[in-house]
């Protein structure tokens, strides 16, 4: 067959990381974004040697290292004295151990350095105002229906839409997620805006009864993200433009130390926002024929370990290579189903995995003690090394 061509729904992390991996391997991408501009939300992002290995085989490396932020440790501090609980080595240490670094990045910075090196590639087209309303079966491949446009035809169709997924819908159905019963904050605040000092160079969690606080600096050290998530029922929105109200944020951390309080004081009313952590279980199939997931609109990961964007730029990296030496139509849907063969029982467990996190930060009274007692018996000991040191780039079929 001629040059594979395959088209992509969704132009976020995953869909466009995945672009430029299959366009490496020498295969025709045309991504389909819905939104004007390829663009993200304010917010930021850590991505952990298992990301940054797959992005800096790209070529991004210094660009990366531009835009991002490099924390010399990770910690973990108690809600109300804001005693360090644990402590893990970051900086040249994740350099030194796994040969890549661990990396906290604004989104939307991501978002344009992985844009930006799409744009420059011949085998890569970016189409924005571009919603995708079904696709269908034909001899040829997959006729993908674009919404006042005419149908692209392809090879294979992969979804990258996120967690309300047309694709996936129009493959399985639609489904009801599961409210876990926390609710998120974010805020983006200016360095500028807060005291000397307050934010170390680190990636901090701050741990307390039914809650948590974790914050981090982005943009090179110019700005710090916060999020915030309690556990909650009653509003369950997920949205990531819902705006948040301070005060309502104020009282759930109020008797927090006052490091989180200075933190909170400081967001500005019009960057606070609020969105319902949903949960969906593992999948047992991710396509069907030459159509298939990627990222959130197959695996959505709840952000309590901050793997969520970095499964998607794995998945890109096995999709690649199981695309890699399809030589004719009738071999894709064979790759496809490769691909989420090695994928789904990594990514099933990362949803595992923070679900039980969340419930860990969230503990209470004795557990919390005994908890905490065995994070001391375990000094600088990253409890996730076993995940950052995954190469996707060797688990290609």
């Amino acid at each position: 067959m001629k040059c594979l061509r395959v088209v992509i729904a969704g132009g976020g992390i995953g869909g466009l990381s995945a672009a430029l991996l299959l366009a490496a391997k020498g295969i025709e991408v045309h991504v389909l974004e819905q939104a004007a501009a390829f663009t993200e939300v304010g917010a930021g992002i850590q991505l952990s040697p298992n990301a940054t290995r797959v992005l800096f085989s790209l070529g991004l490396e210094a660009a990366l290292r531009r835009a991002a932020f490099t924390p010399v440790s990770g910690e973990t501090r108690h809600a109300r004295t804001g005693k360090v609980l644990a402590q893990f080595p970051l900086g040249e240490h994740m350099d030194a151990r796994f040969g890549f670094p661990f990396l906290q990045v604004h989104r939307a910075d991501l978002i344009e350095i992985l844009a930006e090196a799409a744009r420059a590639h011949s085998l890569i087209a970016l189409e924005t105002d571009s919603r995708l309303v079904g696709f269908e079966a034909c001899e040829n491949g997959v006729r993908v229906l674009r919404e006042s446009s005419e149908a692209l035809l392809a090879d294979a169709l992969i979804g990258a839409d996120g967690v309300h997924s047309v694709v996936r819908a129009a493959l399985f159905g639609a489904e009801s997620p599961r409210f876990t019963g926390n609710i998120a904050w974010r805020a983006i605040i200016p360095a500028a805006r807060l005291p000397a000092g307050l934010v170390r160079p680190k990636a901090t969690v701050w741990w307390g009864p039914g809650r948590h606080f974790v914050h981090y600096y982005v943009r090179r050290g110019e700005l710090v993200n916060c999020v915030c998530v309690v556990e909650k029922t009653g509003w369950e929105i997920e949205s990531w433009s819902e705006r948040g109200e301070l005060k309502e944020l104020k009282a759930e951390f109020a008797g927090w130390h006052e490091d989180i309080q200075t933190l909170i004081d400081s967001m500005q009313p019009g960057s606070l926002y609020k969105w319902a952590l949903f949960d969906r279980p593992p999948m047992a199939a991710w396509g069907r024929g030459q159509v298939s997931l990627l990222g959130d609109a197959c695996h959505p990961t709840l952000p309590f370990m901050a793997q969520g964007a970095a499964m998607a730029i794995e998945d890109g990296a096995v999709l690649s290579g199981c695309l890699r030496d399809v030589r004719a139509a009738s071999e894709v849907a064979a790759a496809l189903e490769r691909y989420s063969a090695l994928r789904r029982g990594r990514t099933a467990h990362i949803q595992r995995h923070s679900i039980r996190s969340g419930k860990l930060y969230h503990m209470r009274g004795l557990p919390a003690r005994l908890r905490n007692l065995a994070l001391r018996a375990r000094p600088g000991k990253s409890p996730w090394d076993s995940i950052y040191s995954y190469n996707a780039l060797l688990c290609q079929g």
